[in-house]
């Protein structure tokens, strides 16, 4: 099976992906630290927090890590786009260690590394898996702009109750 080539916005989507949610957390780590601890029980004090700095700047990176991935599901499989999101388990450690001082035992770092190297064996396959076409549905997975005009009249026909 051929392997389509990814265009660099794509891989501009991906690495969006891989760097919204571990900046995103993060940054809500961060500034969990430091409020005393929150209780469901007290839901004023949980809505507080959304409104500090640094909760909030987290908030938005994992809003940005929502819409990039939703971004790439729509042109790529699952199986492709969930793995470039375990590399963020990478940045994540390293930003825990180096930015947040956190102690990373020996057997996190272990499997932070198996993790990594799982995650190389499913990237080498292809982004979108080839299905075979079933009338009517060749362009389903076509972005908005690949697909033709003339492909979608009939389903507003249909859908505006014309016929065809």
């Amino acid at each position: 099976m051929a392997h389509e080539r990814l265009l660099p916005r794509q891989y501009m989507i991906l690495g969006l992906v891989a760097l919204c949610a571990p900046l995103g957390d993060t940054c809500l780590s961060r500034g969990m630290t430091s409020l005393p601890p929150i209780s469901l029980a007290h839901p004023a004090t949980l809505i507080a927090a959304v409104f500090t700095p640094w909760i909030a700047f987290g908030i938005a990176l994992l809003i940005g890590f929502f819409a990039s991935y939703l971004t790439a599901l729509s042109w790529a499989d699952l199986t492709f786009v969930l793995p470039a999101t375990a590399f963020g388990n990478v940045i994540v450690a390293l930003l825990a260690r180096f930015w947040l001082q956190e102690p990373i035992s020996l057997e996190r770092w272990a499997g932070i590394v198996l993790i990594t190297l799982g995650v190389s064996f499913v990237a080498q396959g292809p982004s979108l898996t080839q299905r075979p076409t079933i009338e009517g549905s060749a362009t389903a997975r076509l972005p908005l702009e690949e697909q033709s005009l003339d492909a979608a009249e009939p389903a507003v026909q249909v859908a505006e109750g014309q016929p065809r």
